[in-house]
């Protein structure tokens, strides 16, 4: 499906920082983001379902769109967005028939050979990364730096590109002028609770003059 990519993609992570998804949210939200992931690796599902139904109702009366990392269950029992799922997750082909054709699926790569098989499958957008090292991840991927993202735009065609891993106000300009459609950013968003809305504010103001 079509959807306005914003240039900033926050993904909230209860690891990371001591709120919940739905405070996470509603700070990010007020900072200006309008999509927004919520990753969840730790806390179970039943108590995930909880915070996210929150989160997505305060993103619902703003206007904001919410995307559920890793779970399609998850994200179609509550009725989020979409789904932006992993290599290991569910196939994107059996995602996509759960949750129809105006769900957003996203899908994680990490290499020219993941990339040029992502290209057949029925995803609204493509993740690229780690672009840089990142303290998201326990066991991360290699870095693929700026160079390796140039290339895999090249070869994507419409396909939007969202770049991921080790993202900060340093290096964000950076990404996108490398090419990448959006850049999605956990720790420098997130980590600092009282920071969250005027870290959004912050990323949207230095990346505002960004032409993709």
């Amino acid at each position: 499906m079509r959807f306005n990519l914003p240039k900033i993609y926050p993904i909230t992570d209860t690891a990371l920082s001591s709120l919940s998804h739905a405070e996470q949210v509603k700070r990010l939200i007020k900072g200006g983001a309008t999509l927004i992931q919520l990753r969840e690796k730790n806390n179970s599902v039943r108590s995930f379902c909880g915070d996210a139904s929150e989160a997505i109702r305060i993103a619902r009366l703003a206007g904001a769109s919410v995307i559920i990392n890793d779970r399609v269950d998850v994200a179609l029992a509550l009725g989020a967005d979409g789904v932006h799922l992993g290599q290991i997750d569910m196939p994107v082909a059996a995602a996509r028939r759960l949750l129809g054709n105006d769900a957003i699926i996203g899908f994680s790569t990490h290499n020219i050979q993941q990339v040029r098989a992502a290209l057949d499958l029925p995803i609204d957008y493509l993740a690229f990364g780690p672009i840089f090292p990142t303290q998201s991840k326990h066991n991360p991927d290699p870095v693929a730096g700026l160079e390796a993202l140039s290339l895999i735009k090249s070869s994507t065609g419409d396909l939007p590109v969202i770049a991921i891993g080790g993202i900060d106000e340093s290096n964000v300009v950076d990404v996108l002028s490398a090419g990448a459609d959006s850049a999605a950013i956990i720790s420098a968003i997130v980590a600092e609770p009282a920071q969250i809305a005027k870290n959004v504010r912050d990323f949207l103001t230095l990346t505002a003059t960004q032409q993709r």
